[in-house]
């Protein structure tokens, strides 16, 4: 619209329909157009005035944000320290359980040179004092490190390994011990480290009578305070003097066995002891009904007398 150009504003009344017009010429119709368009610009900036105000109210201040983070740093920091309290407890667990799976491999380890001693197995074998001998060619992908679960699998794995490893040991330990025990009491050899038979079992002419006389043992002379031995293990059952034997100890074998070393010079044993294999039990001598230097050895077997040359030559096991 142009200054110079005219405008008419019709006015409408309510009653009857009837209406006036107001003519307006174009200078004055233009600077009302601009008031309008004045007051309208000026509502709208009052309105995003009033709302960025709002939003200026409404955000946080500096201080409001940084203990804000300062919360989730806390709360992240407490996060953090519980996972690494839970990782230490898996570790010391695990620790733990490593250490008692040393323990037990230290055990196993003596169990096992304890078969090496006794012959069992063989030294060249077995050497426990060494770690087992491994090896391999390597994979062609990286290593990783293993996690605590898969640990946790492999000490499991190795733990139930160990458990029956434990009880084939056991088992052979017991068939070891057996096997020892029999050994131990098995009965044979010379019950001297030295001499010779000078009278066998059976009748004889009485050295002393000169008449025929039962002889329930064997006569093994020897040097005068040489060494008598157990020929088997076993328990005193008697040591000291009887009539006709001078200086005596018995050995019960178990089983109703017993064997008897008489005319001893000297008696090392007592009643009650536990005697191995080739331990000394006394000292020649010539104590009793003796002629001289010499042990009388017997073999008795439930009451009655077996002859003792039996034994003597028995082979070893």
């Amino acid at each position: 619209m142009k200054p110079e150009d005219n405008m008419n504003i019709i006015l409408v009344g309510k009653s009857h329909g009837k209406s006036r017009v107001l003519a307006l010429n174009g200078t004055v119709a233009f600077a009302l157009a601009l008031a309008v368009a004045a007051l309208i610009a000026a509502a709208g900036w009052g309105g995003y005035s009033v709302a960025v105000s709002q939003a200026e109210a409404d955000k946080p201040s500096d201080s409001e944000l940084v203990a804000e983070w300062q919360s989730k740093l806390g709360e992240q920091k407490a996060e953090l320290a519980g996972l690494q309290q839970n990782v230490q407890d898996q570790v010391d667990a695990l620790t733990l359980r490593l250490g008692e799976i040393q323990g037990r491999l230290l055990r196993l380890d003596a169990l096992g040179q304890r078969f090496v001693e006794s012959g069992l197995v063989g030294s060249d074998e077995f050497d426990f004092n060494q770690p087992a001998a491994v090896g391999g060619p390597e994979d062609s992908l990286p290593a990783d490190s293993f996690s605590a679960p898969e640990l946790t699998r492999m000490i499991d794995e190795l733990e139930h390994k160990m458990q029956d490893r434990e009880q084939q040991l056991r088992l052979l330990d017991q068939v070891s011990s057996r096997q020892k025990l029999e050994d131990e009491l098995y009965l044979e050899g010379r019950p001297i480290t030295w001499g010779w038979l000078s009278s066998r079992y059976g009748y004889r002419s009485d050295p002393f009578t000169g008449k025929r006389t039962w002889h329930a043992g064997v006569d093994l002379a020897g040097k005068d305070g040489s060494d008598i031995i157990s020929v088997a293990g076993g328990v005193v059952s008697y040591a000291g003097e009887r009539y006709g034997y001078g200086n005596l100890v018995e050995i019960d074998h178990g089983d109703g066995l017993i064997t008897r070393y008489a005319h001893c010079k000297t008696i090392k044993v007592n009643v009650g002891d536990v005697i191995q294999k080739g331990q000394v039990l006394a000292l020649m001598g010539s104590t009793g009904r003796s002629t001289g230097p010499h042990v009388h050895f017997e073999v008795m077997r439930n009451g009655k007398s077996e002859n003792p040359e039996t034994y003597i030559k028995r082979a070893s096991r």
